[in-house]
């Protein structure tokens, strides 16, 4: 009931993630009007390759949890089936992506449940991995951008807290897998008789935590594509932009109240660094991120649809037989 009401909501939510964004342009407006634009291809294209790489490192990463639970794709099917899923997230609803990825997997022989097991793995390994990261940052240089004076005394305990569910995850990895198969039975989908060693949940985390580094430099390199720092500012900066960034990512996911964070990721960041480059820099480089990777995903995709897939195509056997409506409504 909760589920469905916030999906009847989403398109509110959506239009007051754009308001938020409205406003946040105009508040800076003055600073953005003289903002000096100074282009280079060369750290532009160094983003873009930190994009792709990124992008590669997750496909990496779901791929080899779909094996885990029972199902096995070609590389080159999985990339495809990624991309040509990424795009339609930023439909309102939150489970077009997975249900694309679902579909696409079935028609190449994968279980539904496998795949539904693998996506809900995959997005808490990923959620997962941020907070070593946010850990490090924040207890090296006591930066929490606009709040740092409101949570000088309680940051200690939040890095615990943060820190506390990876912890608990690897001390004991088959919990991770009893949560997917409880959320499974919810979804009216069978349990999946497949652990989750601690060597795999390590290695999967490892992978997740160089794939947010990728995204971090992705958007560092972005920043120092579209404005022009000193030299000597280029380490410091640039530490600041690699390990935000994840952070205002899962921030963004955790909301689930607009298409791939809308807004909320860009408030995160606005939050986190106003005080380190500016607040109509990172206003600006916010949304260059999202148009950024926008642009990516569309391309990717594109390319994607066409390039034949090698692989024959075969209906999945399902324990459910479940046709594809029953699966969206059970998803919803």
């Amino acid at each position: 009931m909760l589920i469905r009401t916030l999906r009847r909501l989403q398109p509110l939510f959506i239009l007051l993630a754009l308001l938020f964004i409205a406003l946040l342009l105009r508040s800076q407006w003055q600073e953005l009007q003289s903002y000096a634009w100074q282009i280079s291809p060369v750290w532009l294209m160094l983003s873009a390759g930190w994009l792709v790489a990124a992008w590669g490192v997750e496909v990496a990463i779901w791929r080899r949890l779909l094996r885990t639970v029972g199902g096995r794709l070609p590389y080159r099917s999985a990339l495809r089936i990624w991309f040509l899923s990424a795009i339609v997230r930023y439909i309102p609803g939150n489970i077009w992506q997975p249900l694309s990825i679902t579909l696409l997997a079935q028609q190449r022989g994968v279980k539904p449940e496998a795949t539904l097991t693998s996506i809900v793995l995959y997005q808490a390994i990923i959620t997962l991995a941020v907070a070593p990261i946010a850990a490090i940052y924040f207890a090296g240089t006591g930066n929490w951008g606009v709040l740092t004076d409101v949570m000088r005394e309680v940051a200690p305990w939040l890095i615990v807290i943060g820190l506390a569910p990876p912890a608990v995850f690897i001390a004991q990895p088959a919990w991770l897998i009893a949560m997917v198969n409880w959320g499974l039975q919810r979804l009216g989908r069978s349990r999946l008789p497949y652990g989750l060693t601690r060597t795999e949940l390590l290695y999967a985390l490892a992978l997740a935590a160089i794939d947010w580094l990728l995204w971090g430099a992705a958007f560092a390199t972005l920043a120092f594509g579209i404005h022009a720092y000193p030299p000597a500012d280029l380490w410091t900066l640039a530490w600041h932009l690699i390990a935000i960034y994840p952070v205002a990512y899962v921030i963004g996911f955790l909301s689930f109240i607009t298409p791939s964070g809308l807004g909320v990721r860009e408030g995160a960041l606005y939050l986190l660094l106003a005080p380190v480059i500016g607040g109509a820099t990172i206003t600006l480089l916010a949304l260059a991120m999202r148009v950024w990777t926008t642009l990516g995903e569309v391309i990717a995709a594109g390319v994607s649809a066409l390039i034949p897939d090698p692989v024959v195509r075969v209906a999945a056997p399902s324990v459910s037989d479940a046709p594809a409506a029953d699966l969206r409504e059970r998803l919803t």
